[in-house]
């Protein structure tokens, strides 16, 4: 089983780099208590997780603050916001985080060393 425990930033979904002219890069910082936060784009976002014994991801659903920001921060977020509610299937892949949908949308997460939001 995957350790999802930390933080993580968005790489790549999609094929496509995110954008980052919102609130900064995309993250996700994963508890041990089942909580997920972060930022997706331009606001802040909070719920809760669990992985099933299959090893899908299953996000709650995600609060989140209501600013806007640029359109292609908010495009990011839109689709960031997609794909978490959906069931996943999570990967690692060179120390990577990858997260499938069940369209085939493709998210990879890489561990972020800045300092985690609260």
């Amino acid at each position: 089983m995957i350790d999802l425990r930390g933080t993580w930033r968005l790489a790549d979904l999609g094929g496509l780099a995110p954008a980052t002219a919102g609130g900064g890069p995309v993250v996700l910082t994963f508890d041990g208590d089942g909580q997920v936060y972060g930022m997706a784009g331009v606001n802040r976002v909070r719920g809760t997780f669990e992985v099933d014994e299959d090893g899908t991801l299953r996000l709650g659903p995600m609060a989140s603050t209501m600013m806007a920001g640029p359109d292609d921060a908010m495009a990011t977020e839109r689709a960031v916001l997609e794909l978490l509610a959906e069931p996943l299937r999570i990967a690692s892949d060179d120390g990577a985080l990858v997260l499938t949908a069940l369209d085939g949308v493709v998210a990879r997460l890489v561990r972020y060393t800045e300092p985690p939001m609260a």
